[in-house]
C-alpha cells in the first residue's frame, strides 16, 4: 500500500509542477518509473505531459511502450480510438495532424498490429469496417487477408439492417473504397463468379445512387439515404458533368459525396472484364458508345459459341449492355423529366411528352381536282401561306423501324444528345431481349434490383412501348405508372398531380388514336382540357412560327415530343381530336355533326388547315347542305364566316345552310308563307353580322368552350 502511495505521490509532485518547470515534471516522472517500471498511471502520465506539448516523437515512443507493455487498459484505447480517429478523418485542425504525425512515428508493424486491435475492439458494424478499410489503405498487403473479408461483411450487414434501397452507408463503403482496393491488387485471385457478384452490387449501387429521386427527401429508413442530387447531368457526348451530393446516415457529408459515379463504374467494368478475360477490350475506348458497339459485335457471334465460353460472353454482354441501357434511360428521362431528379441541370426544361407527330393532320388531305367552284378563296388563303414556307426549324433524329422522333430544336436545345440518348437505351434493350440466354440473364439482374419500382425506367420503358408502335403494351405500362407518382419539386401536390395526371391521360389519347379508337380517345383529351387553363394570348402565328410548322410532310407514323405545358397541351388535344372527326366526317355517308366538329377544330392553328376546310365545304356542296346548330357559339375565324356567307348566295350555289337553334324547325314546315322564310333569312345574316364582331375574340378561350361545353355530344359523335 506504502508503493502505491509513493507513486501517486510522485505523479501528484509532477503534475504540480508541469506548468511552471516542465523539465522537473519530466525528472520526477523519469524517477518514478525507474522505481515502479510496472506502475501504468507514471507511464500514462508521462505520455499526457509530451501529448500535450504535441512533442510528436517522445508521445509517439510513450504510446508504443503502453501499447507493448499495458494492452488491456481502457485508457490506452481511449487515446488509439482518438488517433485512429483522426486517421480517419479528414479534419486538418493543428490538433488532428499532430495525432496522425504520431501515428507515423510508430514502427510500421505496430501501427498494424495497432490498427487489427483496434478494429477487434470496435462493436458497431460500420466503425468496424472504416477501421479495418483504414489499415487496408494503409497497408495493400493486408488486402489479400482482409479485403474480400471486410466486403462480404459489408455486404451482410446491409442485409441484416433489412434496408430498402442499395444507397446506404455499407454498399456505399463496399462500392467506393473497399472494391477498388480487391480489384487493384495483383495478388488477389478471385473467381469470376465472385467478380460477376461484385460488379453487379457496384452497378446497383451506381444507378440507384445517380437515379434517386425527391421520393426520398427527408426520409430516414435504417441507413437510407435522405439527402437530394446536385450538379449537372452526368455527361453523355457534349452534356455537362458533375458531383452528386448524398447524405448517407452513419457518413459524414463529404464522405457520402460519389464524384463521377457513371466514370467510376467504367473502371471497375475495365478491371473486371481484364480478370475475367472479357472479350473486344481494346485501349484508349473507353465510354458508352464504345461498349454498346462492342456489346454489338459480341452478340453477332454469341449463338455460335458453347460451353463456358458462352456462358462468359452471355455474362459480358448483358452487364455490359445494361449498363449502357440503364445509363442512356437515365440521360433520356432526366431531359424529358428532370423533375424526378432534383438538382439535375437539364438541358432542357420540362418535362416533355412523347406522343404521335400529328404534323400530317392537313398535310395529307389532296384535293379533288377541277375543283374550281370556291378557287377564290383558295387563292386568297394560299396567299398568306406560301410566304411563310421558307424556314423548317425542326429536326428528327432517332430514326429506327421507318419512325423519327421530331422535336423543335429551338424549344427543346439538347434534343440531339436526349434522342441520341433513347436510341441508345432502345439499342440495348434490344440487345438484351435478342437472345433467351440473355434474356434470362438480364430478367434475373431487373428482379434483383426491383426496377419495378423505377417510376423513371417505366417512363423510359412506355415510350420505348410506344416508339415500337406497340400501343396496348403502352396503355397498360401507362395505368401501372399512375399509382405512383412523386410530388416535384417546387410544386404542391394538387399542382403536380394534376400535370401528371395530363401527362398519362395525353399518352393514352394518344394511344387511342393510333389503335383507332377514337372515342376513347376523346374521352382522354376532354379530361385533360378540363384541367386546363387557355391561354391569355391569342393563338395567332408570326411567320416564324408559321416556318416551323409548314415542315415537309412526314409518312404519318412518326413521334413528337412536346412540351408538357398548358400552351402546347390544348393545341395538341385539338389537333388530336381534328384527326379523330377528320375521317368521321368525310366518308361517303352524311355526318353534319361530326363536319361541323372538323370546321370549330380547323380554326386552330388557321391557315394550316385550309385544304382540309375547303374540302369541308366541297363535302358541304356535295351533299346540299349542312345543319349544325353550334356553328355561331364556336365560330369566330372570318375567312371562314366569309366562306358560309358566300355559300348562301346565287353565286355560291344558295347551300342550305341550317346553322342557327331550331333553324331546322322553321325550314321544314314547307308549308310556311314566304315572309316567315324571309325572317329566317334575315336572321341569319343578323347572325353573321355579330358573329364578325366576335373575331377577335381569343380563339383558344373559344375553343376550349367549345371542349367544356359539348363534351357529351362531342363523345357521342363518335363510334
Amino acid at each position: 500500500m506504502s508503493a502505491q502511495k509513493d507513486c501517486e505521490f510522485l505523479v501528484k509532485r509532477a503534475r504540480e509542477l508541469v506548468s511552471d518547470d516542465p523539465c522537473a515534471a519530466k525528472a520526477w516522472l523519469i524517477t518514478a518509473r525507474t522505481l515502479y517500471p510496472t506502475d501504468f498511471k507514471i507511464q500514462y502520465e508521462m505520455y499526457t505531459i509530451e501529448r500535450n506539448a504535441e512533442k510528436t516523437a517522445s508521445a509517439g515512443r510513450l504510446l508504443y511502450d503502453m501499447f507493448i507493455n499495458f494492452p488491456d487498459q481502457p485508457i490506452v484505447w481511449r487515446e488509439i480510438g482518438v488517433i485512429t480517429a483522426a486517421l480517419r478523418s479528414d479534419c486538418q485542425d493543428k490538433h488532428a495532424q499532430f495525432l496522425r504525425g504520431l501515428f507515423e512515428t510508430l514502427p510500421g508493424h505496430v501501427q498494424c498490429d495497432m490498427l487489427l486491435k483496434a478494429t477487434e475492439q470496435c462493436l458497431n458494424t460500420l466503425e468496424k469496417a472504416e477501421m479495418l478499410l483504414l489499415l487496408l489503405k494503409r497497408f495493400p498487403d493486408s488486402v489479400v487477408q482482409h479485403g474480400v473479408n471486410l466486403g462480404e461483411s459489408l455486404l451482410e450487414a446491409e442485409t441484416s439492417e433489412n434496408l430498402e434501397t442499395p444507397v446506404n452507408c455499407f454498399r456505399k463503403l463496399f462500392v467506393c473504397d473497399v472494391l477498388p482496393l480487391i480489384l487493384n491488387n495483383v495478388d488477389m485471385r478471385l473467381p469470376a463468379s465472385l467478380l460477376h457478384k461484385y460488379m453487379l452490387k457496384a452497378s446497383e449501387f451506381y444507378v440507384s445512387y445517380v437515379t434517386r429521386g425527391p421520393a426520398a427527401e427527408g426520409s430516414t429508413q435504417g441507413k437510407t439515404l435522405p439527402g437530394s442530387q446536385e450538379g449537372g447531368v452526368l455527361k453523355s457526348p457534349g452534356m455537362s458533368r458533375g458531383p452528386q451530393r448524398c447524405v448517407i446516415e452513419g457518413l459524414s457529408e463529404k464522405s457520402s459525396m460519389v464524384s463521377e459515379p457513371w466514370e467510376r463504374l467504367l473502371d471497375i467494368l475495365a478491371v473486371v472484364g481484364a480478370r475475367c478475360d472479357w472479350q473486344g477490350d481494346k485501349p484508349g475506348q473507353r465510354g458508352y458508345v464504345e461498349l454498346l458497339q462492342r456489346v454489338k459485335e459480341l452478340c453477332r457471334y454469341l449463338s455460335s459459341l458453347e460451353g463456358e465460353t458462352r456462358a462468359r460472353c452471355c455474362s459480358q454482354a448483358v452487364v455490359c449492355a445494361a449498363l449502357v441501357l440503364f445509363r442512356s434511360a437515365y440521360l433520356y428521362v432526366s431531359a424529358v423529366q428532370p423533375a424526378l431528379f432534383p438538382g439535375v441541370n437539364a438541358l432542357s426544361s420540362g418535362p416533355w411528352i412523347l406522343l404521335e407527330d400529328l404534323s400530317c393532320v392537313y398535310s395529307d388531305v389532296e384535293l379533288e381536282k377541277g375543283a374550281n367552284k370556291h378557287s377564290h378563296k383558295k387563292r386568297k388563303l394560299a396567299d398568306g401561306r406560301e410566304k411563310t414556307m421558307s424556314s423548317d426549324d425542326e429536326e428528327g433524329l432517332g430514326k429506327g423501324r421507318g419512325r423519327h422522333v421530331v422535336v423543335n430544336k429551338t424549344e427543346m436545345p439538347g434534343w440531339a444528345e436526349t434522342l441520341e440518348s433513347f436510341r441508345m437505351a432502345r439499342e440495348s434493350w434490344d440487345l438484351v431481349h435478342s437472345n433467351d440466354s440473355l434474356e434470362t440473364e438480364f430478367n434475373k439482374i431487373c428482379s434483383s434490383w426491383k426496377t419495378d419500382s423505377w417510376l423513371w425506367f417505366r417512363i423510359f420503358l412506355t415510350d420505348m412501348i410506344m416508339y415500337q408502335g406497340q400501343y396496348r403494351k403502352a396503355l397498360s405500362s401507362l395505368q401501372q405508372m399512375s399509382v405512383f407518382q412523386p410530388p416535384q419539386a417546387g410544386q404542391s401536390p394538387s399542382a403536380q398531380g394534376s400535370l401528371e395526371q395530363h401527362r398519362a391521360l395525353i399518352q393514352q389519347a394518344s394511344c387511342h388514336y393510333a389503335l383507332g379508337e377514337h372515342r376513347l380517345a376523346c374521352e382522354k383529351l376532354l379530361d385533360v382540357i378540363n384541367g386546363l387553363v387557355p391561354q391569355n394570348q391569342d393563338p395567332a402565328k408570326s411567320p416564324e412560327d408559321l416556318g416551323k410548322t409548314k415542315s415537309k410532310p412526314r409518312k404519318g407514323n412518326d413521334l413528337r415530343l412536346l412540351p408538357c405545358t398548358s400552351k402546347a397541351i390544348l393545341p395538341f388535344c385539338l389537333q388530336l381530336m381534328l384527326a379523330c372527326f377528320k375521317l368521321r366526317a368525310f366518308t361517303d355517308n352524311r355526318d353534319d355533326l361530326a363536319l361541323g366538329h372538323v370546321v370549330v377544330l380547323l380554326q386552330h392553328d388557321w391557315p394550316q388547315g385550309e385544304a382540309l376546310f375547303l374540302k369541308a365545304v366541297e363535302k358541304i356542296c356535295q351533299q346540299g347542305g349542312l345543319q349544325y346548330e353550334n356553328f355561331f357559339n364556336y365560330v369566330t375565324n372570318i375567312d371562314m364566316l366569309e366562306e358560309f356567307a358566300y355559300l348562301r348566295t346565287p353565286e355560291g350555289g344558295r347551300i342550305q345552310l341550317e346553322l342557327l337553334p331550331n333553324q331546322g324547325m322553321l325550314i321544314k314546315h314547307h308549308t310556311v308563307t314566304r315572309g316567315i322564310t324571309k325572317g329566317v333569312k334575315e336572321d341569319f345574316r343578323l347572325a353573321m353580322e355579330r358573329q364578325v364582331s366576335r373575331c377577335g375574340e381569343n380563339l383558344y378561350t373559344v375553343l376550349h368552350r367549345f371542349c367544356i361545353n359539348e363534351k357529351i355530344i362531342i363523345i357521342q359523335s363518335l363510334p
